[in-house]
């Protein structure tokens, strides 16, 4: 099957040219043939190929290349180095209020984009009736779009793409602006368009949009591809890789470690994790942990065993004390804590488990450890956890 995106080598380079001296170095690099020396390359040699119905998504940290990747393919700039190959009708949402003009009414502005997009007059008299009920802004559309809020701009920038008819939608994080209700009315046109056998390449943030509409996903990290492949795997870790960057929460927990605490943890484990790797759970494994704290004062401590996700999100918490539970003792001063967490219902994705030390009335929070894991699967539920269920009324369920 011939793709329908093929992108080869692709880099793009952007010289230096804020003074004087540089931007004349950068145009004797031009008339000599080569590139320049100083500057920022913001691509580097990413290669991928899209064939017709796929759906990609696009991910990465601000900066990551992410819009100069889709500006490369609609053409709106070229490479420094590589090909891009484009193949169908393309609709392209880059840039909050790209192709109008502020001054015209939304109206004329709907005639100037459609022309832009392809459609002739005739087709847009056709259509004209069904764009302005999907932008649903009232009179406003007589007014200059200079007056609109930025939900409003994408509300008709969508409508007039929605009406094109492409075979390759390219959006660029334009969903985010709108209110709740039309980005419900968004996903449900994207999710018809591509059950019609269309193609998607779609830059975002959110993760559950991604995993809700792509089949795929690319990953660019300073400008190359750090992943690409199925949606979930690179979501996945794409999500851990945050956590891991989140260096605010890394001093937090560090400021809650150490010898600084009175009771301590001195060792945190989970069962079956292999030497030097995360431990991978599949959906709906136990998770066994194992704390070992010291206490001072050979008074048993309090333990207290918390989930989160991987952005920091509690899951879920429990203390020794509120079960009951007496822990075995190692020596004078070392108490073992064991616990198992049976079938446990995270949805897939990357989690932290964190031991606390607590002092023995159970008031006092003086240590901490942390230990990653992921759930491994594929799901299109939403939340933290998959709540057991069955669909009534119908002739099949699912618990």
């Amino acid at each position: 099957m011939q793709p329908l995106v093929r992108v080869q080598g692709v880099s793009k380079f952007y010289p230096r040219v804020h003074r004087p001296g540089e931007r004349l170095r950068a145009f004797a690099a031009v008339l000599a043939g080569r590139q320049s020396r100083e500057g920022a390359e913001v691509l580097h040699d990413v290669s991928l190929d899209v064939y017709p119905g796929q759906s990609l998504g696009i991910i990465g940290e601000n900066g990551a290349g992410k819009s100069t990747l889709l500006k490369v393919l609609t053409g709106v700039i070229s490479p420094s180095r590589g090909d891009v190959q484009v193949n169908g009708r393309v609709a392209a949402l880059l840039e909050l209020g790209a192709g109008f003009q502020p001054e015209f009414s939304g109206i004329d502005n709907v005639r100037m984009k459609a022309a832009l997009l392809g459609m002739s007059a005739r087709q847009l008299d056709r259509k004209l009736d069904d764009i302005l009920a999907f932008a649903d802004i009232g009179d406003y559309v007589y007014e200059p779009v200079k007056h609109y809020s930025s939900g409003m701009v994408v509300r008709l920038g969508f409508a007039v793409v929605s009406a094109s008819e492409p075979e390759l939608l390219i959006t660029d994080e334009v969903l985010a602006v709108g209110d709740e209700s039309f980005q419900k009315k968004c996903i449900r046109w994207i999710e018809n368009f591509l059950e019609q056998g269309n193609t998607l390449l779609m830059v975002s943030h959110s993760m559950y949009l991604v995993q809700k509409l792509c089949q795929r996903a690319l990953w660019l990290q300073q400008g190359r591809t750090r992943e690409f492949g199925d949606v979930f795997p690179v979501t996945q870790a794409y999500l851990a890789w945050h956590e891991e960057k989140n260096a605010s929460e890394r001093r937090h927990r560090r400021g809650q470690e150490g010898a600084g605490g009175h009771y301590r943890v001195a060792g945190f484990c989970l069962p079956g994790q292999p030497p030097g790797d995360d431990l991978v759970l599949a959906v709906g494994s136990d998770l066994e942990a194992e704390l070992l704290l010291y206490s001072p004062d050979g008074e048993p401590p309090v333990a207290l065993v918390g989930l989160v996700r991987a952005d920091g999100t509690p899951v879920y918490g429990v203390a020794s004390d509120f079960d009951g539970n007496a822990p075995e003792q190692v020596d004078e001063q070392h108490f073992r804590f064991r616990i198992r967490f049976e079938r446990l219902p995270l949805l897939p994705g990357s989690y932290s488990i964190r031991g606390h030390a607590m002092d023995a009335a159970g008031l006092r929070l003086c240590d901490t450890a942390e230990i990653r894991f992921s759930v491994s699967g594929e799901s299109r539920e939403l939340g933290l956890v998959r709540l057991q269920h069955r669909w009534l009324g119908g002739p099949a369920g699912r618990d």
